[in-house]
């Protein structure tokens, strides 16, 4: 039979960010793929060494929309190391709280986007419905929904207030109802079950091979996550659970997302009952001594790290980052191999692509 190459990208509805596809089908089967990244390109890494640290703060929260509060935890991180800060625990509580809503409102996102792509409109409706409960308290907390702009160097630049820590218990409960209530649905549906059990398999050793993180490794089997086994923020104060499968499939990465909202959940409710008293952030100095430094967190897509050179001026020397999304793009041609056609859209949106992020 002839061989059809089929395009996907970089415009298309399967796909939220442009990126490029090419499948070999013999029939409706895959036999080969390729990608081709590039299209969103903005020279990040090059800007940040023209601005300052601090100017900075804010053109890498524009790295990920989705992820942006992550993505500033790592790099002020890095520079408040070289400067020897010690960052006041109140500060780094509501830093971590953050960090634990945003990634119950991109799990959510997620699996509303995977819900879309398979046709099945009633879990994208229902996942994107209560995405807007922890979208509203993200906004009650930073002002903005995606965008929050809480970081600075040397702590966080908000503080709460005992009614907002009782606006956000409560609508973590009502979320938690929510959520469970979503992960029954989708358990029993048989059609959610159909297009994601053994669809784009990872076993243990794929991810090793590629360096796979965050919950495609874990759904493989690779039992890491960077809050737990390199502690940072608030991190090491709190009680974590990592859970893990050994399926490798777009359905136990489906499972495995739904259960870090629970965790995450369980988390910010932790930090909210045992939020320490006092101040919210340290002064720093402008200048940064010199010295080279990596700074490591775990992202809602898995682990991020940035490695900063400073020559010893207020802007870095250097900026490296290394985002999780990068990874798994890289196993999508040994994932398609031998699938369907139609499976192609459940494989694509169950490795969480953030194309931004990976091109910068």
């Amino acid at each position: 039979m002839t061989r059809i190459v089929v395009p996907i990208g970089p415009q298309h509805p399967l796909l939220k960010e442009p990126i490029s596809f090419l499948i070999s089908l013999d029939g409706e089967r895959v036999v080969n793929s390729s990608l081709r990244l590039g299209y969103v390109h903005r020279g990040i890494e090059k800007l940040a060494q023209q601005r300052t640290y601090v100017q900075n703060v804010y053109l890498i929260e524009r790295i990920c929309g989705i992820c942006s509060h992550i993505h500033t935890t790592t790099y002020c991180q890095a520079i408040e190391t070289l400067l020897g800060l010690d960052v006041p625990r109140r500060g780094l509580y509501i830093r971590t709280l953050l960090c634990e809503l945003e990634r119950i409102h991109s799990h959510l996102l997620w699996l509303g986007v995977l819900a879309k792509n398979i046709g099945l409109d009633t879990i994208f409706m229902y996942s994107w419905r209560d995405r807007e409960i922890v979208l509203k308290m993200m906004e009650e907390i930073s002002g903005g929904r995606v965008s929050h702009a809480v970081n600075i160097i040397g702590g966080v630049r908000i503080d709460l207030d005992a009614d907002r820590l009782t606006m956000l218990e409560s609508g973590l409960n009502d979320l938690n109802g929510r959520v469970e209530e979503l992960i029954g649905t989708i358990e029993r549906d048989r059609s959610f079950a159909a297009r994601t059990r053994g669809i784009g398999k990872l076993t243990l050793e794929d991810v090793k091979s590629f360096c796979v993180v965050g919950p495609v490794a874990r759904a493989s089997g690779l039992d890491i996550d960077l809050r737990r086994d390199a502690p940072y923020a608030a991190y090491h104060e709190l009680e974590i659970e990592v859970p893990v499968m050994n399926e490798g499939d777009v359905w136990a990465r489906s499972m495995i997302r739904m259960r870090e909202i629970l965790q995450a959940s369980r988390l910010a409710k932790q930090i909210i009952r045992t939020l320490p008293k006092g101040p919210v952030s340290t002064t720093a100095p402008r200048k940064v001594p010199p010295g080279e430094v990596v700074s490591r967190a775990e992202a809602p897509r898995g682990e991020v790290f940035y490695y900063l050179r400073s020559n010893g001026s207020q802007q870095p020397e250097r900026l490296k980052i290394r985002t999780p999304t990068l990874t798994n793009l890289i196993t999508l041609p040994e994932q398609l191999k031998d699938v369907q056609m139609a499976d192609v859209s459940a494989v694509i949106a169950g490795v969480d692509l953030c194309i931004a992020c990976a091109d910068r």
